[in-house]
């Protein structure tokens, strides 16, 4: 890739980025001590006169580097709360979003998110830009994850009949390679905690993100 080629990209990368999900530019270094957590959710083997099968060992999860993307990554599972209209299942629902997120960064797969997102989401909508922008032409993204540090909700319709989720995290530099694993660009992520608002709705028995903006 010819160096004016590295410039256009990461240009049109980063101008992306300025608006995106990530927005650290506008993050809030304020704690919340009353942040609710979502709460996540030995067998025995009876005598046989064969030998049980051995197992076949799980692929084994490797993070993107220089050396290329990021391998077997497990596809999140919304848990059972996640499903239930109520403060606990949209907290639990939030949490399982962003987990969604940190997949979509480390594999480019957006088709998950997308499903649980609705279309009037603008910064979704620019968070998969930046995703399909860095999967382009064999590159990936490295880094990005998201950490959690609170999860709260009031769990008050607003006048548009959404709920709201107060969301605070921190998130690693956001990498991005070339396929001869040349690094093209780099967004310094946040090591002070950044604070969201995620709006959602319950409809058709399942929540939706339908806004997200950052404070």
């Amino acid at each position: 890739m010819s160096s004016l080629g590295v410039r256009r990209r990461f240009a049109a990368v980063s101008l992306v980025l300025a608006g995106s999900l990530v927005a650290l530019s506008a993050c809030s270094g304020s704690d919340d001590p009353d942040a609710d957590a979502a709460q996540s959710p030995s067998s025995s083997s009876s005598p046989s006169a064969s030998p049980s099968p051995t197992p076949t060992p799980s692929a084994t999860y490797k993070p993107a580097s220089a050396e290329g993307p990021a391998e077997n990554v497990p596809l999140p599972v919304m848990p059972e709360e996640a499903k239930v209209e109520s403060k606990e299942g949209l907290i639990a629902f939030a949490r399982y979003w962003y987990e969604l997120v940190n997949y979509g960064y480390e594999t480019g797969d957006l088709e998950p998110i997308k499903a649980v997102s609705g279309d009037s989401c603008t910064d979704c909508n620019r968070y998969f830009d930046v995703v399909e922008r860095g999967y382009r032409d064999d590159d990936w993204i490295a880094g990005a994850m998201i950490d959690f540090r609170s999860v709260h909700s009031d769990y008050v319709l607003t006048p548009n009949n959404l709920y709201q989720v107060l969301i605070q995290f921190t998130q690693e530099p956001i990498e991005f390679f070339g396929p001869d694993g040349e690094e093209y660009g780099v967004d310094p992520g946040s090591e002070a905690p950044v604070v969201q608002i995620l709006e959602a709705s319950f409809q058709d028995k399942a929540w939706t993100v339908d806004q997200l903006s950052s404070m």
